[in-house]
């Protein structure tokens, strides 16, 4: 399961450990708080990508390639 949102707070984290597999961030860079979680729990994580969680709906389907930063609808 995928968290995708504009971005994460540390209220956030237990949510992030128990239930989730991977983040996805409208806002942030390499340096910002998702970023540094995923790297912690570690899980994998796109941040930065200005609209995914308008573009992306709950249920959807898609195709992650973390090491590309792509998302590709299903």
């Amino acid at each position: 399961c995928v968290l995708v949102t504009g971005m994460t707070t540390p209220d956030f984290v237990p949510l992030i450990r128990k239930h989730f597999d991977a983040l996805i961030t409208d806002e942030g860079g390499i340096l910002c708080h998702a970023a540094i979680v995923a790297r912690e729990i570690p899980i994998p994580c796109i941040v930065g990508t200005g609209s995914a969680s308008d573009s992306l709906k709950n249920g959807m389907k898609v195709l992650i390639d973390f090491d590309q930063g792509e998302i590709i609808k299903h």
